[in-house]
Order: structure tokens, then sequence, then C-alpha cells
């Protein structure tokens, strides 16, 4: 059985990625020493470039040859040029407020007709010093006016996806990861594992 080693700080993204991993027979969890190492300082421009920083950052924490894999992932708003992109978790200038974002974005698309949004997630898997690889995945939807829902965390109760007829908020997790940007990637970080 392959054993994967999550470095976040966020207990929703870590449970999406444990849900991912036993649906693919793949034994994860958070890095030991995680919560007590430096923080990481996430100064890259693109989802894939602050992946990386991040799982190299924390790739020490871990035994030699275990694979570490972190994220970066976030919300890109077309009407708001692709923002909050990768400031998404400190959009409103506190890390992690997702009821603070939640309220900003909605005054930003105040009077907004076009909604059109992504969730976007790239995940870096390194193996001590090597990167393995760098998987994305991307799903669309729109922005809704109200909250609704009270499953998954940050921006999920206001993006509506159609096919689902139901915001993220509102889904259940199994669904949820059917589609989710978190659940594509992962499970191509899973399939590039499998050819190893």
């Amino acid at each position: 059985m392959i054993r994967l080693y999550c470095a976040t700080g966020n207990p929703g993204k870590l449970r999406e990625f444990q849900l991912a991993a036993a649906a693919g027979e793949v034994r994860m969890e958070l890095l030991a020493g995680f919560k007590a190492a430096p923080a990481c300082v996430e100064d890259g421009a693109t989802f894939e470039e602050n992946a990386e920083i991040k799982a190299r950052h924390y790739a020490w924490l871990a035994s030699p040859g275990e694979f570490v894999f972190a994220d970066d992932s976030g919300l890109e708003v077309d009407a708001l040029g692709g923002e909050p992109g990768v400031r998404s978790a400190r959009y409103c200038g506190r890390h992690g407020d997702d009821e603070a974002n939640n309220r900003l974005l909605l005054e930003n698309l105040r009077g907004v007709e076009n909604r059109t949004a992504r969730f976007v997630c790239a995940i870096a898997l390194v193996q001590g010093e090597r990167l393995v690889g760098v998987y994305r995945g991307a799903v669309e939807g729109r922005i809704i006016d109200d909250p609704r829902g009270s499953g998954g965390f940050g921006y999920d109760p206001l993006f509506y996806h159609p096919p689902f007829g139901c915001t993220f908020g509102e889904a259940s997790a199994e669904a949820k990861l059917t589609v989710s940007h978190r659940g594509q990637a992962m499970r191509k970080l899973l399939a590039d594992l499998r050819t190893r």
C-alpha cells in the first residue's frame, strides 16, 4: 500500500484528501511535526508555484524516501479578473476567515451579472528533494448571492455547481469529491503514483 504524507493546516482540506486517498486505497496521514514546523511563505504567482513551495518547505519533516504533498487551491471569479485566486484564503486580509472572505466576495460582486467562477487546485508531490509532479484540477460554477448549505468550507456555500443543482455547501462530501478541483487533482496524483 502506498503511503502519502499531507502538509496542510486546513482541516477541511485534510478531510477531503483522506476521503480521496481511501477511495484510491492509499494510506494518507498528516505530516508528523507539521503543526510545530515554521510556517511557509506562499509567495508564488500561481497555484502550482505555491503548491511546490509548500511541498518542498515541509518535505524535510518526512523520512527519506517518503512521499509528501501540499496543495494550493482557491476560487477564480471571471468578473473580478481571476480574484481572489492565490489569495483566496486571505482575501479579506486575514488568513482562514471564511465568513469575512465570503462577505467581501459578495460585496465585490454586488450588481455584477456575470458570476461565472471556478475552483482550482494544484497539488505538488515531492520525494526528498525531488519534485515528482504537479497535478491540477478545476471545476466550473457560479457565485450565488446568499450562502446555502452547511457542508464543505471556504467559498463552498456560495459556489453553485449547475450539474448538481446546488452549492458545494449543500452537496455531500462524497458527491463533491467526484467533481471537485481537489478530487480531480488527487486522482491524477494517485494515478501517477500507481504507474511508478
